[in-house]
């Protein structure tokens, strides 16, 4: 009876430990819910990285691209633990609010105006993208704008305000979608569009349209990293999204966003490491 009583213990025991493996596994590498803006993910950097941060972390990063509006919303929310985004003032203002703590820069390029190479509005080479902006309402020639509360939308609106304009009419496309959607649409309509040079250099070959105002200092795009404050909410994982910011800004992750390139082009430049050095 003895031996049949240990048997009966062994089996429940393994049938415990069966059942119990996936829940270790998990524990093992718990889930990062990370919120962060189209560009980021359009032009493939997380696809590039993250596979490393995982193998040497153990955790495992859910990814939610969106625009920086909705990241930031979701970070208020609490339905991500981390957010990656690339609109500094409300960033500021997210963490002043108490929704976000361990703000750290993290890399940058810049944003540009592409438009067909005809360039009907005749904007090419000028220095001022906000004048151009202007001159592109004048001719009435079409632009599409994300409309998505996205950094790369407050960025446009802030040119816009520079400009003096309020756009609006037939030429004006507001679609409320993210970069690849909107430079597609800007490619079949021969439109121009602002755009981060990230997600412009990723998905350069399948477009025609060309660059035509860069180098404004206005149109700097810095990103910044920034954990949900567990304070508020408790369940967020914190310590996850502290072991993403440290590899992020360490010296191996900023190697890793600094090797990243598209035909030979790099699409962001470390900040958090190194001096920031002119994007080309």
């Amino acid at each position: 009876m003895r031996a049949v009583h240990l048997r009966v213990v062994w089996s429940i025991t393994v049938l415990a430990m069966v059942l119990a493996a996936p829940v270790l596994r998990a524990a093992e590498k718990p889930i990062l819910r990370l919120a962060t803006t189209t560009s980021t993910e359009n032009s493939g950097l997380l696809r590039e990285i993250l596979p490393t941060f995982e193998a040497e972390t153990g955790y495992r990063v859910h990814v939610i691209a969106v625009g920086t509006g909705r990241a930031l919303r979701m970070g208020r929310d609490g339905d991500v633990d981390i957010v990656l985004v690339h609109a500094r003032a409300d960033e500021e203002k997210f963490v002043a609010a108490g929704y976000g703590v361990e703000r750290r820069d993290v890399m940058y390029n810049d944003f540009v105006i592409l438009g067909p190479a005809s360039d009907p509005a005749g904007i090419v080479g000028m220095a001022d993208a906000s004048l151009a902006l202007a001159r592109i309402a004048e001719r009435g020639a079409p632009f599409i704008s994300r409309g998505d509360e996205s950094g790369t939308h407050r960025k446009e609106q802030a040119l816009w305000q520079t400009a003096g304009q309020q756009p609006k009419g037939r030429w004006y496309h507001s679609i409320g979608q993210g970069m690849e959607q909107a430079l597609q649409m800007a490619d079949e309509l021969q439109a121009y569009v602002l755009t981060d040079r990230g997600t412009w250099q990723f998905l350069r070959k399948r477009l025609d349209l060309s660059v035509l105002v860069q180098g404004d200092t206005r149109l700097f795009n810095p990103y910044g990293v920034i954990a949900v404050n567990p304070a508020r909410f408790p369940d967020a994982n914190y310590r996850g999204a502290l072991a993403f910011i440290e590899w992020l800004t360490s010296r191996a992750g900023q190697d890793r966003i600094s090797a990243y390139q598209v035909n030979g082009n790099s699409l962001f430049f470390p900040m958090a490491q190194q001096a920031r050095q002119a994007p080309p």
